[in-house]
């Protein structure tokens, strides 16, 4: 058992019991690769249509990405798990053997993911040590049967049906 907000360690670990997805959010800004993984994405609204992504103030990455004209976020599959842990790293190519389609705008859609989105940037929020990114969805395609990369515990793992539909 865990308990109390007064260690950042224990907090993180508390929040790492919440089992979400990860995403790509990407571009090529000023004809570079430019982007990074999120656990934080949501959906807001259906009417306009907005998600909301937390992007860490620290991040070196996000003053040239929020540049971009459009950013392409894309649901990672269980079989992008490796590429969850390099898009995650302060080093290296992030892109290295990752298949992207470059959008209109310059957005960067990852090949093979679940759910791929056009998005702008309509807002930015203050939230404590991370931005608040509310994204205007332009454009969205997705699939079904592509299983996706959870995130949980600090672990990659996988969505296991129960068998209750």
């Amino acid at each position: 058992m865990i308990r109390g907000i007064d260690d950042p360690a224990l907090l993180r670990r508390g929040f790492t019991l919440y089992p979400r997805g990860v995403m790509a959010v990407a571009a090529r800004v000023d004809g570079v690769l430019t982007g990074f993984a999120v656990s934080a994405f949501t959906s807001v609204s259906l009417d306009p249509p907005l998600g909301l992504i937390c992007v860490d103030k620290a991040s070196t990455t996000w003053p040239s990405l929020s540049r971009a004209e459009t950013l392409g976020v894309s649901v990672l599959a269980e079989e992008h798990a490796w590429l969850g842990r390099q898009l995650a790293s302060r080093r290296g190519d992030r892109f290295a053997g990752a298949e992207f389609d470059e959008r209109p705008g310059g957005a960067l859609w990852l090949r093979g993911s679940v759910a791929r989105f056009d998005a702008s940037i309509d807002a930015v929020h203050d939230g404590g040590d991370h931005l608040l990114v509310v994204l205007r969805v332009s454009d969205m395609e997705a699939d079904p049967s592509v299983a996706p990369l959870l995130w949980h515990d600090t672990s990659f793992g996988a969505v296991a049906p129960l068998g209750n539909k």
